[in-house]
């Protein structure tokens, strides 16, 4: 195309290679993902952040972290979600506006200030600011990048794609669990280093993702959206085929997008976050109920769980009646179960369905999280009883159904919602 910057990559790789360019490029944001919501997990356990946070302090006899503000602690791990919820919000926003790739580069820089910012926290202060900003940046990222890598992808395979993005986003959860499991041996786990480098690590990816993000193509969609139908419709050829059968393929679904960019136009007035939400004047459209599905699908899978059990999940094995140091390897095995149950998806999402796919994986999960805590309390009283083989056989099992539910979760509930 006349015009084009040679270095773009939609110049260079075409059809599948192009397609995977760009979810290698999606996926280095998943992965970021990912690496922040497992780093947490370790920093909590970190003497020198706890002492810096002031929530609590580190019991010399066993090691283990005695928690004595739990309010203050929960809260600067939960406020980073706050911040996501703003950043999402404020991404689909942006997108729509300036673009998916200047979007993307928007997020990336705003995470790496929220992460740089986090990694030299003074006080919990700083810390509760630093993690809203990061969570701001991740928030407009987690809205755009999804778009972008599903705008590209070919109806047929964008569940199959999405699946392998959420499979580095849990390798994203395992590299942080076990660069911070590496740490706490370095000083006795007791410097700073511990917990400042496992934050300032993330700022890696982002950085990548905001040097290499500018030479992608944008989504077809909304250039056709924004009057750039030539661009749109050459980018589309790269990406499906540009001769014979593909590029009629191209001329298809270029016809659909524009018919689409056009209804929307039509109905412009229903595109604000009330109207969407409510579906008024959606007609037969029912924009309303196809919002409400997606809202409550994400928020129903952050009460599935999966979330308490990756960040505390040494906490968790800890009850069963694990010591330290072995509830620490354990939860990150259960990591690697989880990252490479999200594999299971790639393979049985385009072909079972979306529907059977989040039914069984709620059936599974319900059942595992029942009996992780049925065999959790009953090892509780037998330590108490003082019947120690009982007791540890009864952890042994509910360690066995946590890394069930993590799995189940990975190959269903994980990806779907997306």
């Amino acid at each position: 195309m006349a015009g084009r910057k040679s270095w773009q990559v939609a110049d260079r790789l075409e059809k599948r290679n192009l397609l995977i360019a760009v979810n290698c490029v999606a996926a280095l944001s998943i992965f970021f993902f990912g690496y922040d919501q497992g780093m947490m997990g370790g920093v909590n356990n970190a003497k020198h952040y706890i002492d810096l946070m002031k929530f609590g302090y580190v019991d010399e006899a066993t090691g283990d972290p005695v928690v004595t503000d739990s309010l203050l602690q929960g809260g600067i791990v939960s406020v980073y979600y706050l911040g996501t919820l703003f950043g999402a919000l404020m991404g689909g926003w942006v997108g729509d506006k300036v673009g998916r790739i200047k979007t993307i580069a928007l997020g990336s820089l705003w995470a790496i200030v929220g992460a740089a910012l986090q990694c030299s926290a003074q006080n919990a202060d700083w810390m509760i600011c630093a993690r809203a900003v990061n969570g701001i940046g991740t928030g407009v990222l987690n809205s755009i990048v999804p778009v972008w890598a599903t705008e590209t992808a070919e109806h047929t395979s964008r569940g199959q794609f999405i699946a392998i993005e959420f499979t580095l986003n849990i390798f994203g959860v395992v590299v942080a669990y076990w660069l911070e499991f590496g740490l706490s041996y370095i000083d006795g786990g007791a410097s700073a280093f511990r917990w400042r480098f496992p934050i300032a690590f993330q700022i890696i990816p982002l950085l990548i993702l905001l040097g290499i993000v500018w030479f992608f193509p944008e989504s077809p969609r909304w250039l056709v959206r924004v009057g750039r139908e030539q661009e749109a419709r050459y980018i589309l050829g790269r990406l499906r085929g540009s001769s014979g059968e593909d590029a009629q393929k191209a001329d298809m679904e270029f016809e659909d997008i524009k018919a689409i960019a056009e209804l929307e136009k039509q109905t412009s007035k229903q595109h604000s976050y009330f109207h969407m939400l409510f579906g008024i004047g959606s007609g037969k459209l029912h924009t309303g109920r196809r919002v409400q599905l997606v809202i409550w699908l994400q928020i129903m899978q952050e009460w599935v769980g999966i979330a308490g059990v990756t960040i505390y999940a040494p906490t968790i094995f800890r009850i069963a009646g694990f010591d330290a140091t072995k509830s620490q390897w354990i939860s990150g095995l259960n990591n690697i179960f989880y990252m490479f149950s999200t594999l299971v998806c790639v393979f049985t999402l385009d072909r079972i369905g979306r529907r059977w796919t989040l039914y069984w994986g709620s059936v599974g999960q319900g059942i595992a999280m029942f009996l992780a805590g049925g065999m959790a309390r009953a090892g509780l009283n037998a330590r108490a009883a003082g019947n120690i083989s009982v007791a540890e056989s009864y952890g042994a099992a509910s360690a066995a159904f946590v890394f069930i539910f993590t799995s189940v979760f990975g190959a269903t509930w994980l990806t779907v919602p997306w």
